[in-house]
């Protein structure tokens, strides 16, 4: 899917995983370089180092944001959206990581397995939805309306599964 071109101001690269440029047509990481960048995400210092890495061809110690996002440039230059680099869906207009709604499941001291998938609403592949399936610890009781309660004090509200399945 074509994006375009980077805004004035803005630097954008295709990188493979060692930050070189890769050809015409070949998927890579969009980085995003330029004086629009932001300085980093507000609390989060472990996500800024993992997202806001050195601009490998500024030579003023600039930052490039690493997008997450694979892209190719086509043979007019522009970008083209391939997919996503790791696992973020895009729920109600947010970008999720079911995984990460599986790890704060995860440390619930009363689920003892789980996981989280995004699926479709209504089959329409476009809109998707969170969907967490979860076992009971050893002795635990679970109910819906619990779970949901303990992910709304930790989570998001777009990150709180639209339906939670208790499995025996």
């Amino acid at each position: 899917m074509p994006v375009g071109a980077p805004l004035p101001g803005a630097s954008a690269y295709v990188l493979d995983d060692v930050l070189n440029p890769v050809g015409t047509q070949v998927a890579g990481e969009l980085y995003i370089g330029g004086d629009s960048v932001a300085l980093g995400y507000i609390g989060q210092p472990a996500l800024t180092a993992e997202r806001f890495v050195p601009d490998p061809f500024a030579e003023n110690g600039a930052r490039a944001y690493r997008s997450g996002d694979r892209m190719r440039r086509n043979h007019q230059g522009l970008l083209e959206f391939i997919g996503r680099a790791d696992d973020q869906v895009k729920v109600r207009g947010y970008r999720v990581e079911p995984a990460e709604v599986a790890r704060v499941l995860l440390n619930l001291p009363s689920v003892a397995q789980a996981s989280v998938l995004a699926l479709p609403v209504d089959e329409d592949e476009s809109r998707l939805q969170l969907v967490s399936y979860c076992v009971a610890a050893a002795g635990a009781s679970l109910t819906v309306d619990n779970l949901r309660e303990q992910l709304a004090a930790r989570l998001p509200d777009y990150m709180v599964p639209a339906q939670i399945m208790l499995l025996d």
